[in-house]
């Protein structure tokens, strides 16, 4: 098999019911629904967290957040510490783009970082994980302006289509993150909507037709045979638990824009939002190109397929080798892109937050603190473990109904696992990776 070129799209809280080809009222997607119709939307696709750190820490490790102690997002260096979180991603863990660089790889990163913080100055770069080059925000040094990240991404492509040379490009757009961005033109198509709405669809299209300028460029290089893309989202929509009208805010790395209530994201009947460990905060959009290898105008609503398999499923592609001492907590799903459906896996998977229980009324679906998924059954417990709900995700993927009461062999079996999961993950983060900030603070 040739080696492709990879390129991966992950939007920043874009719901799964946030696509036309997903049934969205309003929401066309255009150039999203284009990648849909020419390849596959695998419907049963999570992100390793609720939240975008520790999301993006599993792409980039093909490992769970926990591992690293990465359970929320990187903040200041205060916040981190009251955590028990490090300050940035370790550079010298095994990672993505090293690994497809040392298999003969230009590496690229455009868009989000937030593998740190822009507040964080004295942490490592993105050109130290691996990457021949990046334009990025949500890091230390220069902010890369947000809707810059496809004329970049399409650049890269030009010269490595120059030199012949295969590319892997993570392309991580900041929409429908806050604040958004709103340009004239985008409020205009939907001039017709009430204001919340018309900002969340500007902002969604924006996005969309940057992805299409990328899938525009590959047809203009006659690359787009040789190169999977990918779209999908590093969590569930987010949502202001309660009403509140869209005001201009100001973020540090990206600048000013429209706040939280303009956030409209939907989960098309997914429990929760942003930072819940229910389908509505993990299970996102997945969709995958490959003209000739990748199925086209195809639908797996079966598959479980995991944001940790991204790693041994790219160096698969690859050709790129596995360091000898590293254990992925992902497989590899070269075969289900092609077509083979895998209900079943080989591993479980597991996912740890920091979440409130009893639950909150305006959040009811956002206590879970603990997570395994077993096959088709996902077990959701309390941090303190108190509480547990039991779901049989093939049956009944929306998680209506609660069966811990009637399968308690099942629960019981899956609390073992959890428990032996739980006993692998560190006290405390470790390594180089806390800021000269830690010894400012006050003891």
């Amino acid at each position: 098999m040739p080696k492709p070129n990879i390129i991966f799209i992950f939007a920043d809280d874009w719901g799964w019911g946030d696509l036309g080809c997903h049934g969205h009222p309003y929401l066309k997607t255009p150039n999203i629904n284009r990648l849909a119709k020419e390849g596959t939307d695998f419907h049963r696709f999570t992100v390793a967290s609720g939240v975008c750190s520790p999301s993006r820490t599993a792409v980039m490790t093909g490992h769970f957040p926990a591992r690293y102690n990465i359970d929320g997002h990187f903040a200041w260096v205060p916040q981190n510490e009251k955590r028990n979180m490090p300050d940035w991603l370790s550079p010298d863990a095994t990672l993505l783009p090293r690994l497809l660089h040392q298999a003969g790889y230009a590496t690229a990163h455009f868009g989000k970082w937030h593998l740190s913080n822009d507040m964080i100055p004295d942490s490592p770069l993105p050109s130290a994980y691996g990457y021949d080059l990046y334009g990025a925000f949500n890091c230390a040094g220069e902010q890369m302006p947000v809707h810059e990240d496809a004329q970049h991404t399409i650049a890269f492509m030009e010269k490595c289509a120059a030199n012949q040379q295969p590319f892997f490009i993570n392309l991580w757009v900041h929409e429908p993150h806050t604040p958004f961005h709103t340009v004239p033109k985008y409020e205009w198509r939907f001039r017709d909507l009430d204001r919340p709405d018309q900002i969340y669809a500007s902002v969604i299209s924006h996005a969309d037709d940057r992805i299409g300028e990328v899938l525009d460029a590959l047809d203009r290089l006659k690359l787009a045979d040789d190169t999977l893309v990918i779209f999908s989202s590093d969590n569930g929509p987010a949502r202001s638990s309660r009403p509140v009208d869209p005001e201009l805010m100001y973020d540090t790395a990206t600048g000013a824009g429209w706040g939280i209530g303009g956030s409209k994201g939907i989960t098309s009947g997914r429990k929760g939002y942003k930072s819940s460990l229910f389908e509505g905060g993990i299970n996102v959009p997945f969709i995958a190109r490959w003209p000739g290898k990748i199925a086209a105008n195809s639908v797996d609503d079966q598959s479980l397929i995991s944001a940790v398999d991204l790693l041994p499923t790219f160096c698969e592609l690859a050709g790129a080798k596995l360091p000898q001492d590293y254990q992925p907590d992902g497989v590899s799903h070269v075969a289900t892109l092609q077509g083979k459906v895998s209900p079943e896996r080989s591993k479980p998977l597991f996912w740890k937050i920091e979440a409130r229980w009893p639950p909150r009324p305006e959040a009811p679906h956002h206590w879970a603190g603990f997570v395994i998924v077993d096959q088709h059954w996902k077990l959701l417990t309390s941090k303190d473990g108190n509480h547990a709900e039991l779901y049989n995700l093939q049956a009944d993927p929306l998680e209506k109904h609660d069966l811990s009461s009637k399968q308690s062999q099942v629960v019981d079996k899956l609390r073992a696992k959890l428990d032996e999961w739980k006993d692998t993950l560190p006290a405390h983060p470790s390594g180089a990776v806390f800021s000269k900030e830690r010894s400012r603070q006050p003891k």
